[in-house]
């Protein structure tokens, strides 16, 4: 394998869906269940996940599909809505709006996809109150779509059968501070397109929001407990990420396995796809000596897809540096802390906006000189874990961005929810380890389920760069 800079793109991936190439990505695109959650008919589909989980991946392969069936469908960016709102107090009147708003940017775009943007189609759509199914239907209908390409007509002749439309917003995080008005913005851009979607038969509207955003607007306007049925949670299982990276690796050597085939598979079964790309056998330290590379991969990420990808990408460029045929322990080894420090920094950047001070709390909870004398210095009971983040309090007071004071539980909480801290139980000479469940996000409590604690390998370079191998004689790989 050689391992240039095209090849370790085509091999694992780009990080962000939006920067791979269409026709490549649908090659290797995973399903899950989640597709077909999210792409239907439904009137309202609200994608939530951490970053990195692959929604923008989603809406991309989504939207390349319905433009193949001849479906009509728009993509809403930041760019088209700035602006909107920036002025008015009202609450209702926001609403109202933003209602003008997405209808005007769903006439414009659909018009502009097919080259027929014309002066005065505000006033036409307006003369229709807004309704722009009807809108675009009509327009459909006049000369206009004479001089149509054949591909469009397409498109066209199927909307003017069925009416349906499929709108997707997506990245809508972009510049988000967790301030007030972040939160009155995209809370009345929510509960504007559900009025629209229940005024207009037609349309289905699918919105990606991260994790975070969508705890600060859900916990902050009551009026979204409408809407809780149309949330769909976007999160993987480790089995299903290894199977990701084998349909990539597997793509590229041009062999093409369906998602059902992979799953079914076994996870060692599954490895030896990938011995062509890294040596089978990750040679680390303690129990980490001799385990399959497999193993050690799974432990280090998220649960996220793009964590993988960084990692193999990390470790590919350190295999081509040494000229190296194939992935090795060396060029893992090499690359953990900057590993780490990046999702150290991911972390930070994505949830500041709910913590301004995050940095401190988890910087704070670097071991001490007292904890590495324990055996378990990143691991706890619930005990050691809330006096551990009582000596961090004693730097400051911690406060959440909606100005509520945190105690020694709420930050417990937190940490767990965005996977810096797992629940741990030992199995043999692994670790089962637990993320923070969905269905509890929305919970302020801390929660005592019978585990331990720990905090996640994929922080622990970035806390203890003096002595990287010592993090392997620290921890145990997962056990799946």
């Amino acid at each position: 394998m050689e391992f240039s800079e095209t090849n370790i793109a085509q091999l694992f991936g780009h990080e962000a869906a939006e920067d791979e190439d269409i026709d490549r990505l649908k090659a290797y695109y995973f399903k899950s269940n989640v597709f077909g959650q999210v792409c239907n008919d439904l009137p309202l589909r609200v994608l939530v996940g951490h970053k990195g989980i692959g929604k923008s991946a989603l809406f991309k392969v989504a939207m390349a599909e319905e433009t193949a069936e001849g479906k009509l469908s728009i993509m809403i960016k930041p760019d088209d809505i700035a602006g909107i709102g920036d002025q008015e107090q009202d609450f209702l009147k926001l609403i109202r709006e933003w209602k003008v708003g997405i209808s005007e940017i769903i006439a414009r775009k659909a018009l502009a996809s097919f080259g027929i943007l014309f002066d005065g189609w505000r006033a036409s759509l307006n003369q229709y109150g807004g309704k722009f199914i009807d809108f675009l239907q009509s327009t459909f209908k006049s000369d206009k779509y004479v001089n149509l390409q054949s591909a469009h007509k397409v498109i066209v002749d199927q909307f003017l059968k069925n009416g349906r439309i499929y709108v997707y917003l997506d990245d809508l995080d972009r510049g988000w501070e967790g301030q007030k008005k972040d939160i009155r913005k995209i809370s009345a851009l929510i509960n504007a397109v559900r009025d629209i979607a229940s005024e207009s038969k037609g349309v289905s509207f699918r919105i990606s929001l991260r994790s975070d955003v969508y705890y600060l607007v859900r916990t902050s306007d009551e009026s979204t407990d409408k809407i809780e049925g149309s949330v769909i949670w976007y999160s993987w299982t480790n089995h299903e990420i290894l199977a990701i990276l084998v349909k990539r690796v597997e793509q590229f050597h041009g062999r093409a396995h369906d998602a059902a085939s992979l799953i079914e598979k076994s996870q060692p079964q599954l490895a030896q796809y990938l011995a062509s790309v890294m040596a089978p056998t990750f040679e680390g330290k303690g129990n980490w000596a001799s385990i399959p590379t497999y193993r050690m991969l799974m432990s280090l990420i998220r649960k996220r897809p793009r964590d993988l990808v960084k990692l193999c990408t990390l470790a590919a460029r350190k295999a081509s540096e040494s000229k190296a045929p194939i992935i090795s322990t060396p060029h893992f080894n090499a690359i953990f802390e900057e590993y780490s420090q990046g999702r150290m920094q991911d972390t930070i950047n994505e949830y500041r906006s709910e913590l301004p001070d995050i940095e401190r709390l988890l910087f704070g909870m670097r071991p001490s000189r007292q904890d590495k004398k324990a055996s378990s210095g990143y691991s706890y009971t619930t005990e050691m874990l809330l006096k551990k983040i009582e000596n961090v309090m004693q730097s400051g007071v911690f406060k959440f961005a909606n100005g509520k004071v945190a105690d020694k539980k709420s930050l417990a909480a937190f940490m767990y929810k965005i996977n810096f801290l797992t629940a741990r139980k030992e199995v043999g000479q692994f670790i089962e380890r637990k993320y923070f469940e969905e269905s509890r996000y929305l919970s302020h409590q801390f929660v005592d389920f019978g585990f331990d604690w720990e905090m996640h390998p994929a922080y622990r370079w970035a806390l203890q760069p003096d002595n990287i191998q010592d993090v392997f004689t620290q921890m145990k790989p997962n056990a799946d």
